[in-house]
């Protein structure tokens, strides 16, 4: 271990920070873009070198003598292990510092099982993965999980979760790391699909809204470049937000009106029976439009619409650059997005929809796992972390 000062691993961690971009620099650039003399820019690069969280890439461009040396992160320096837990499926994944899945296993598991099976799978797993690729836990730098319920992100526990019997107050972090002795930080599913729909197709945008259609309807919000959460972690729970057109419907919450009785997949699958068109679940639906039907079209088309109206409002309030429609009722391409664009450059005002994207998810079915994993990787590498000294073990 380590004993350097706190200051000197400060100033390590904060010059890490320039170079976590991946964008090869040379000693002499950090030291333009920071301020510090060469001698103090050396003696970090090399602490750096030193923790393997930098590596040296190909020399730069020579202006007489011998090329200078550039420097970047190292990938491969830990993995960190990603997992999606929805309400009957799992995935686990084993990616790098960027977020580059290494491997990856999934398959069918109920939530309702509760914490400690579901839990046992996900540990299981992932020393799997490990082995799969060549690496063990000390290699681990940190545990991110999405879980597909309302969670209190301080403590990692979820609150009430509706589809999740046995996981209320549940505490997540403290049981995995039993088996992983590492940071554990856990979020609701669109918030880790938000991150990772960011971190792929949208990463220098600082204000983007996912919105999840399929069982339920959610969003996550990133507003200044960070994730909104709120005071009770659920900013973004549009999916019981009153819409006129549904007033005498009735929602599971208790209430009438709700856009998630509406337009979610299975709010859809209903409308299309009462058409007698046969219709169980999104899926269902999914496939109607697939085949071209024309009731199964005009219904999601109008769910767009439905959508599209809590979407002006939230369009209003948070000025997203971005709105990126994701979750399994998206698979049905452009009939729902169509729907939603409809009612949103309509009815919100010029300036607000100028520059506004509203977008099939790029990262598809990828964007939870992705999320779960950059939320483990930012933490990882964060300041506090590094200057903690545990990226080092």
């Amino acid at each position: 271990m380590t004993t350097d000062s706190p200051q000197t691993v400060t100033g390590v961690s904060q010059l890490f920070q320039l170079l976590r971009d991946g964008v090869p620099r040379t000693r002499a650039e950090l030291a333009k873009s920071t301020g510090l003399a060469r001698s103090t820019i050396a003696a970090r690069v090399d602490e750096l070198m030193r923790m393997g969280l930098i590596t040296p890439v190909a020399d730069a461009v020579s202006t007489g003598g011998r090329p200078p040396s550039q420097f970047a992160l190292n990938p491969a320096a830990k993995v960190v292990v990603a997992a999606d837990i929805g309400a009957s499926h799992a995935t686990v994944a084993i990616t790098d510092l960027t977020g580059s899945v290494l491997a990856e296993h999934n398959e069918p598991v109920d939530v309702a099982l509760g914490p400690e099976p579901v839990l046992t799978w996900l540990v299981q797993s992932a020393a799997q993965l490990l082995e799969r690729t060549d690496r063990d836990r000390s290699h681990v730098a940190a545990v991110g999980i999405g879980v597909p319920g309302p969670v209190e992100h301080s403590t990692g526990q979820p609150v009430n979760p509706p589809i999740m019997p046995g996981w209320d107050r549940f505490d997540i972090p403290g049981w995995v790391q039993q088996h992983l002795p590492v940071p554990v930080l856990v979020d609701n599913d669109v918030n880790i699909m938000a991150l990772g729909e960011r971190a792929v197709a949208w990463p220098n945008v600082e204000h983007l809204m996912f919105v999840k259609i399929a069982t339920g309807i959610g969003a996550g919000l990133i507003s200044g470049g960070a994730l909104q959460r709120g005071a009770q972690g659920i900013a973004g729970d549009i999916g019981h937000v009153q819409v006129a057109r549904g007033a005498n419907v009735p929602c599971q919450c208790g209430n009438r009106g709700c856009i998630e009785a509406l337009a979610s997949g299975p709010a859809i699958a209903r409308a299309l029976r009462e058409q007698g068109v046969e219709a169980h679940t999104g899926t269902d639906v999914v496939d109607l439009v697939k085949r071209g039907n024309i009731d199964a079209i005009q219904a999601v088309r109008q769910a767009g619409r439905d959508i599209g109206e809590v979407l002006t409002a939230c369009v209003s309030l948070m000025n997203p650059s971005v709105i990126a429609i994701g979750g399994g009722m998206a698979r049905v391409g452009e009939h729902l997005i169509a729907g939603v664009r409809e009612v949103v450059y309509t009815r919100s005002t010029p300036l607000a929809t100028e520059y506004l994207s509203i977008v099939q998810s790029q990262a598809a079915e990828k964007a939870a796992i992705i999320g779960a994993s950059m939320l483990a990787v930012e933490h990882a590498l964060s300041p506090e972390s590094l200057s903690s000294g545990f990226i080092r073990a």
